[in-house]
């Protein structure tokens, strides 16, 4: 089912957006410091209600939809993950069943094995460094199985190599009939992986949307971050050279 954003506001952090995600394909969520990315980011997962506008699964106000429901269609992985308590990384990768009110180990392990985590599934969380717990959240959005992954900056700290690791495997999420949202800053990252586009400008606004080519052209990136850059390379492997 589509996830359409209608009209959002909230002041001083949305103004007026509108945008429609499709499953099956990876949308990056682009723009400046402040242009609010991450509320609607949060808007889109049913967090944070907005002054007015709503959201929309297929034709269901997200706001009607009842909280068990929501949260097995709509898996969202914040900036910042924290565990309440120490667990262990299995323990916390399970947690991703809650919506369903079961374990079902065999997806608590296909998750773990999809984020490379098997080594540290007996280590409490705290004991992992910055990119291993970022990998451990993720799974535990992963072992529910959403019809949507919403995630809010899932690379930043990740290295390179899990940097494309984790892109390839949400790859296969999207090729598997999910949606899945990004919020990233790195633009020839959205450029390279992400098949459409929602670019956001200072106050909230849609400035672009689009495919990639489209949505991060060299005139919009000098009208939005006020930068004047290029693209070059082959398409599927960009870089953005600063003039």
């Amino acid at each position: 089912m589509i996830l359409r954003a209608k009209n959002l506001s909230l002041a001083g952090r949305l103004d007026g957006v509108s945008a429609v995600f499709e499953p099956g394909r990876i949308t990056a969520i682009c723009g400046p410091n402040g242009a609010g990315k991450s509320t609607l980011l949060s808007a889109l997962a049913a967090l944070i209600t907005p002054d007015s506008g709503e959201v929309l699964l297929g034709e269901t106000p997200l706001a009607a939809m009842p909280p068990q429901l929501r949260a097995q269609k709509i898996g969202y992985l914040p900036q910042n993950g924290e565990a309440a308590w120490d667990v262990a990384v299995r323990s916390l990768v399970a947690l991703g069943r809650m919506p369903y009110r079961d374990e079902a180990p065999g997806m608590v392990e296909q998750a773990m094995i999809a984020l490379d985590l098997q080594a540290f599934a007996d280590r409490p969380i705290s004991t992992l460094s910055g990119g291993e717990k970022a990998r451990a959240f993720l799974a535990r959005v992963l072992a529910g199985q959403p019809e949507w992954l919403l995630a809010d900056e899932p690379l930043a700290a990740l290295d390179l190599g899990h940097q494309l690791t984790l892109l390839r495997h949400l790859r296969r999420v999207a090729e598997g009939g999910a949606g899945v949202v990004l919020v990233l800053h790195d633009l020839a990252l959205a450029m390279n992986h992400a098949d459409y586009l929602v670019v956001l400008s200072d106050g909230g606004r849609v400035a672009a949307s689009g495919k990639p080519e489209v949505a991060l052209s060299e005139e919009i990136i000098r009208q939005v971050w006020a930068v004047e850059a290029q693209w070059i390379g082959k398409p599927g492997a960009r870089a953005l050279i600063a003039r």
